[in-house]
């Protein structure tokens, strides 16, 4: 790789980075490529990223970015694991370090944030955004519902018993 494609690719990543809500760094030591590619297919189906990158060219990357906390967990063989959705990255990689123990989750980020592997565990087990706003909503919709329900209650009952006279005198 030429000056010219490190350069490119310093930048591409940072503006990546420059986005992220969360990113989360892990050891990948010892991963077959089918297992790396699996991990990577997870993420992005659930609208999250995987790269692996020189840690030099990482630490280049992570410059003016809130990420920048992180640098110091690039060390050995690491990938860095991002999403836009605070929660995404953070759950993906967690369950996959579960089922795959070679993926060693070492920190990250949460905006300006930097976290430890706990805390990433941590913030994995949170629902997520959409989860948070449909529980709102079914909370909002609860009462009224019941409203409804009580409100309609009573011409249901007056019905029954107009309905039950004429079934007597009939």
């Amino acid at each position: 790789m030429d000056r010219a494609q490190k350069r490119q690719l310093v930048s591409t990543l940072n503006e990546e980075w420059k986005d992220a809500g969360v990113m989360v760094v892990a050891h990948y030591t010892g991963m077959t490529v089918a297992q790396m590619t699996e991990f990577r297919k997870r993420m992005k189906e659930a609208g999250g990223a995987v790269k692996v990158a020189k840690n030099r060219l990482a630490k280049l990357a992570l410059k003016d970015t809130d990420g920048q906390g992180v640098a110091d967990l690039l060390k050995g063989q690491t990938c860095v694991a991002y999403s836009e959705d605070p929660i995404t990255a953070a759950r993906v990689s967690v369950k996959y370090s579960k089922e795959n123990d070679k993926l060693v989750i070492l920190g990250g980020t949460m905006g300006k944030t930097v976290m430890d592997a706990s805390a990433v565990k941590a913030l994995a087990d949170l629902p997520s955004l959409d989860e948070l706003r449909a529980k709102l909503i079914g909370l909002v919709q609860a009462p009224a519902t019941k409203i409804a329900r009580v409100l309609k209650e009573p011409g249901a009952k007056l019905a029954r018993v107009l309905q039950a006279q004429g079934a007597k005198s009939a």
